[in-house]
């Protein structure tokens, strides 16, 4: 299983940035996909997830209205947008992903870190102010 996020760096407050995380050797479909971000010293928090049919997304509080999580079956990638970047943004940021339709039996999106069996290395996102 691979999951490989990239598009971090650094970016001004105020600007925008678009992660990608691209997967293989699992059945992505099948699999609800989120990203997730720990800033140091601090604990690792939500930031969004979208379902595994593409139907729903949640969003945490801190980024709602800056950020679009998205995801393309085909090309097995999950991105996620955020605009109106703040300091408080500046953290590593992973994607997962969490079987939610197994066999036809279908969970409700996962919202804690705890539900998700794959992970990816992270890519780290700087905001300078």
């Amino acid at each position: 299983v691979q999951l490989q996020a990239s598009g971090g760096g650094l970016v001004q407050a105020g600007g925008s940035t678009r992660l990608s995380c691209a997967t293989s050797r699992f059945d992505f479909s099948n699999y609800a996909m989120a990203w997730w971000r720990q800033a140091p010293g601090k604990e690792r928090e939500f930031v969004a997830a979208v379902n595994w049919q593409n139907t729903g997304k949640h969003y945490a509080d801190a980024v709602k209205g800056r950020a679009t999580i998205s995801r393309d079956d085909v090309t097995r990638t999950v991105e996620l947008r955020m605009n109106n970047l703040k300091p408080d943004d500046t953290a590593v940021y992973y994607c997962a992903a969490d079987l939610q339709n197994d066999r036809g039996l279908v969970r409700a999106i996962p919202l804690r870190a705890y539900h998700y069996v794959y992970w990816g290395q992270g890519t780290l996102v700087t905001v300078s102010s």
